[in-house]
């Protein structure tokens, strides 16, 4: 194996995975090394709801995602949670909403059809999922959830072109299946502006990662039951520490599915995992850096 693992490190990559977990000096813009995201917030209610249990509890979040799709929210809908966003100054992501599990296809219905994640399926999709991203733009959101590489890949184009708002920004979801540093370089390579590797992934797998890309990791410290349930808050110190810099996607076990429609009762308890996940930090690595509350980005 040492000649393939020279090979590797001759093209940029590592030669394997960083077991010896050697500490990320890589930053955010602010000089911070995390942030925190709340995912699974469907809609104005209940994102009002979290940002106001967020502030009475004191901690800070930088970034509110939706991800049941831009297709299942009325223009009213995107203008409120676009104000929230800036009124609140969080970053404001809203996922594609063509995808597989959505689509006439039978195949991801099965157990062996499902490995193709939410990727799309033909290029009528395709221009569906554009059309999503369009509407949101026009209504004043920058940041969207992409399930599939090619769809992330022409995004892309139409941002270097200006078919789409040239400060659009793409987040890759975990549902892409994605795992190790050859596959992080290539989402980097055409357009992604942050990475959800699979949930499961390990630290020395992160660590590895972080050595051959800049963009923010988006790495969940829980997980919905569907996904298997694990809460991984013990671990976020090292997280941080060795893949820095990286949004810390907290709040999931609140959900039963990926898609779960949240209510302003299960926002307030995400809100309180993001609390337990911030005391974590605090006791034991106190001088990790966050970026401040209120960074609009």
């Amino acid at each position: 194996m040492n000649n393939t693992r020279k090979f590797l490190t001759t093209v940029g990559l590592p030669a394997g995975d960083a077991y010896n977990l050697p500490d990320s000096d890589k930053r955010f813009s602010d000089g911070a090394q995390f942030r925190f995201e709340v995912p699974g917030i469907q809609g104005p209610k209940t994102m009002q709801a979290l940002l106001e249990e967020t502030e009475a509890l004191s901690v800070p979040i930088h970034r509110v995602t939706q991800t049941k799709g831009i297709m299942l929210l009325s223009d009213e809908e995107i203008t409120q949670m676009v104000s929230l966003s800036h009124t609140w100054k969080v970053e404001l992501v809203l996922a594609v909403g063509p995808r597989a599990t959505y689509d006439t296809s039978a195949s991801v219905q099965t157990s062996e059809g499902q490995r193709m994640g939410y990727r799309l399926r033909g290029q009528e999709q395709v221009v569906r999922a554009i059309e999503d991203v369009k509407r949101a733009a026009r209504l004043g959101c920058r940041s969207f959830l992409i399930y599939d590489e090619g769809n992330l890949w022409i995004l892309n184009k139409a941002r270097e072109i200006g078919e789409i708002p040239s400060d659009c920004k793409f987040k890759i979801s975990a549902h892409t299946g994605h795992g190790n540093p050859c596959s992080a370089k290539l989402l980097e390579e055409i357009g992604a502006d942050s990475f959800n590797p699979v949930r499961d992934i390990q630290l020395q797998m992160l660590a590895a990662i972080r050595q051959c890309i800049d963009i923010p990791l988006d790495i969940h410290t829980e997980n919905p039951a569907s996904s298997g349930g694990f809460i991984r808050h013990y671990e976020v110190p090292e997280m941080i520490r060795v893949a820095s810099p990286l949004y810390l996607k907290t709040g999931g076990s609140v959900a039963k599915t990926h898609s779960w429609e949240s209510t302003a009762e299960d926002a307030k308890k995400r809100a309180k995992q993001v609390s337990l996940v911030h005391r974590v930090i605090r006791e034991y690595y106190p001088e990790a850096i966050q970026s401040e509350k209120g960074l609009y980005t």
